[in-house]
């Protein structure tokens, strides 16, 4: 079994950057696609990056791209997700997501309790 554990979340200006850490438990993830999804008040969860299990593949929902940066480190069991250039629309719950490489939520076997990031405009 896998747990995780998001930090990072908070509240920003827009424009601001914010780096969110995923950090896993219970066993290793580095065999493990990794995703990062989010859900704004009243609305579902939708994809925002991911990452295949070696860090050398990519991708993005297109309202994150070239804004969001998605990496890991599988010696420290982590996920990032850097945040730049913020807009107030990125304010959302982000979630961790382990166990798929996609950008749907089935794809994806474990889940962390999410991290508020609330951007000010």
């Amino acid at each position: 079994q896998v747990q995780l554990v998001e930090s990072g979340g908070g509240l920003v200006q827009a424009g601001g950057s914010l780096r969110l850490s995923c950090a896993a438990s219970g066993r290793t993830v580095s065999s493990y696609g990794m995703g990062w999804f989010r859900q704004a008040p009243g609305k579902e969860r939708v994809f925002v990056a991911t990452i295949n299990w070696s860090g050398g593949s990519t991708y993005y929902a297109d309202s994150v791209k070239g804004r969001f940066a998605i990496s890991r480190d599988n010696a420290k069991n982590t996920v990032y997700l850097q945040m730049n250039s913020l807009k107030h629309e990125d304010t959302a719950v982000y979630f961790c997501a382990a166990g798929g490489y996609g950008s749907e939520l089935y794809e994806y076997h474990y889940w962390g309790q999410g991290t508020q990031v609330t951007v000010s405009s």
